[in-house]
């Protein structure tokens, strides 16, 4: 069983490291800043670093989601490979919005191409795991 999804697990790992060093990254920034919790408001070099972390936050679930699903129903290496890629994305994402708004978008989309490629890969193996056990269908 663990062999079958060690590399989720791994990427997984990799992915809470990456939050961490995004919350690390506020906190610099808040002392940096002087900007005591709870304000979430300061200069826009504040801002930027706070949201890119939140924005980050708010996708997290969601690609956990994806990747396990994505790597338990069609292949773990795909999936692990995508997960990296995302996580790559995500830290492009948080470097350049770190920088300037508008240094985000291209690893944004890419991040988001990713997202929406899990979804695809999650589908098919879900539905090639339905056709398969309760149909009989070996399809793919």
């Amino acid at each position: 069983m663990l062999d079958q999804i060690h590399l989720l697990a791994a990427v997984t790992v990799l992915g809470v490291l990456e939050q961490a060093y995004f919350f690390l990254q506020v906190i610099y920034a808040r002392r940096l800043f002087g900007i005591s919790p709870p304000k979430t408001s300061g200069p826009p070099e504040f801002e930027r670093i706070f949201r890119a972390q939140v924005n980050s936050s708010e996708y997290f679930p969601i690609f956990l989601a994806l990747l396990w699903q994505a790597g338990l129903f069609f292949h773990q290496g795909l999936a692990a490979a995508l997960g990296l890629l995302y996580l790559y994305a995500r830290y492009c994402y948080f470097k350049g919005y770190k920088a300037s708004s508008s240094e985000r978008l291209t690893p944004i989309y890419l991040g988001s191409g990713v997202l929406w490629i899990l979804i695809a890969v999650s589908a098919l193996g879900i539905l090639r795991f339905f056709f398969s056990h309760y149909m009989g269908l070996n399809i793919l």
